[in-house]
């Protein structure tokens, strides 16, 4: 009897381990989706350039052509 009680309280102990890692991995899945949406929203120093200088060659393409930017 005194294994039984034992070994359930294993049991018990790997089912609640278990439990916190999903939430644990539930937690880390949430930030990084968190985080993607924050980055998507966000524009960054190089995203802001690139678009400039895409822009400047689309002006520099359209004057060559006599139109106006």
């Amino acid at each position: 009897m005194v294994l039984t009680l034992g070994l359930s309280g294993c049991v018990a102990g790997a089912v609640v381990g278990a439990g916190a890692a999903v939430v644990g991995g539930t937690a880390k899945a949430t930030g990084a989706v968190i985080g993607a949406g924050v980055d998507a929203v966000t524009t960054s120093d190089e995203e802001l350039r690139a678009k400039r200088k895409k822009e400047e060659r689309r002006c520099e393409r359209r004057q060559r052509r006599g139109q106006e930017c």
